[in-house]
Formats: C-alpha cells, sequence, structure tokens
C-alpha cells in the first residue's frame, strides 16, 4: 500500500494550494524511467484532503489493497474484513476526509499533488480517532501513555498512486503531517513504522505505516522498539499557542 521508499526527494517546504489539473510527463504513458524520478518541489503540492475531491482521492486509492482497505484498518474496532463491507469504509473515507468542502473544521489527512495529479496520501488525526490502536501491542509496549490523551496525534498510513511510486513522495507528506498537526494544536505525533530486512518477504498490511527513515528525516524520534521491524516514533511540539491552533490549511500556502 505504501511506496518503495529507497528513492529520496529534495526537502519540499513550501506546499501551495490547488489551482487546476494538468498531465505531466512525469505521470504519461513515457515509460518507467521518467516516473521514478524524484518528486521535485516546483511539481508538488500538499493540500489538507477536505481541498481536494472524492474523486481524488479515490484516484490515488488506485490499488487493489488500499481500495479495498479504504484507509479503514486502525478505525474498525473488530477485524477489518468481517466487522465491516467494503460499502462501510468506503463512507467512512468520505466522513473522514470531508472531501469537497475546503472549509470543514476537520479533516483526517493530506493529498499530494504531483503536476496537479493526485498522487499520494497520508492519514493524520488525534490518536484517539483510530479506536483500533488501544487494542494493539505495538503502540503501548514497554510505555506508559494515556491513551486517551486527545493532545497527541498520530500518522497511521501512506498510500501512495502506482504511477508515483518509487519517487520519494513520502518524506514531504511526512513532514507535511508534521506541520498538519502542530498547526492543529498538537501537543505531539507519533508513528508506527518498521525496517525493511534483506531477503525478508513484506506482507500486505505491513510497510503502509511508513518506513523508518521517513520520519527520522522528519524528525521523530525512537520511543520504543516492540519487534524487530516495527518501532514507535514520536515529535514533541509541546502545546500550541491559542492563536496557531486550528488555522485550517495554513500550512499549505506558507514555506518552511
Amino acid at each position: 500500500m505504501a511506496e518503495d521508499t529507497t528513492l529520496r526527494s529534495p526537502a519540499v517546504g513550501d506546499h501551495v494550494r490547488r489551482s487546476g489539473r494538468r498531465e505531466s510527463a512525469a505521470t504519461s504513458a513515457n515509460g518507467s524511467t521518467a516516473r521514478r524520478t524524484p518528486v521535485t518541489q516546483d511539481s508538488l503540492r500538499i493540500v489538507p484532503a477536505n481541498e481536494a475531491t472524492w474523486q481524488d482521492v479515490q484516484d490515488v486509492f488506485d490499488g487493489a489493497d488500499s481500495r479495498r482497505c479504504q484507509c479503514q484498518r486502525f478505525k474498525v474496532v473488530g477485524w477489518i474484513w468481517r466487522d465491516s463491507t467494503w460499502e462501510q469504509r468506503t463512507a467512512m473515507l468520505r466522513d473522514q476526509t470531508a472531501c469537497d468542502i475546503p472549509l470543514a473544521a476537520e479533516t483526517g489527512g493530506l493529498i499530494a499533488y504531483v503536476e496537479d495529479q493526485p498522487a499520494g496520501w497520508v492519514a493524520v488525526e488525534p490518536r484517539t480517532a483510530y479506536p483500533k490502536l488501544r487494542t494493539l501491542r505495538v503502540p503501548w509496549s514497554g510505555r506508559q501513555e494515556d491513551k486517551d490523551d486527545p493532545d497527541v496525534w498520530a500518522v497511521t498510513c501512506f498510500v501512495v498512486r502506482k504511477r508515483y511510486r518509487g519517487r520519494g513522495l513520502t518524506y514531504p507528506l511526512a513532514r507535511a503531517a508534521v506541520d498538519f498537526a502542530r498547526e492543529r494544536g498538537a501537543r505531539a505525533l507519533e508513528a508506527y513504522p518498521m525496517v525493511t530486512e534483506p531477503g525478508k518477504e513484506i506482507t500486505w498490511g505491513e510497510l503502509h505505516v511508513g518506513a523508518r527513515q521517513v520520519f527520522e528525516e522528519a524528525g521523530f524520534e525512537e520511543v520504543s522498539h516492540p519487534s524487530v521491524r516495527r518501532f514507535v516514533m514520536r515529535i514533541e511540539f509541546g502545546k500550541a499557542p491559542a492563536s496557531a491552533e486550528h488555522e485550517g490549511s495554513s500550512m499549505v500556502a506558507e514555506t518552511r
């Protein structure tokens, strides 16, 4: 569900609002070489999901696994395939993103555009918005933490559209998630990434949480290492000033 993150993108700090759409050479049928070129700052825009269209979100979720899950693995309390239907998961994602509602007070993720084409997704919300996290071992192993703390946010999922994989897109998405959570008043932001091992097969549902190096480069630090391949990583903000809370999507228009 997530991309191969062996290619890194340049630092991307200024995200601008969406203004239109055009097909780029990198996303056309000109061959795999163009598609593997790292995403550049000039070609990239990242916006809160409520500023995107529902069709754009579904275009990003073009893989069989991501389309089937609809980013609800940590939302469905029980076993996702038994205790929810695809129609229910799709409706949940639409409510979560508030797509097509630019003035929505809340949204649950960010959408990346490369040359105005929808290319990637990152899920970022208060940790309490993911009830399934409460029952998993990885987030809580070896530490004492208030599971109901509303000021701790979490990055739970990356999705990169097939044609944009291998171009380092998860790096700027992770950095944008940091800005987004901070500006919305988060005290801290957590992630639950993994590292891959040579020769070890990665099963579905693992790397969508992101690779450790992606979060390291976004400023996260290791909190715990509950298994051979899984980590808990976190970046602390402190409590944001009241004037900075809930400023909507200002992070997509400013240079950092």
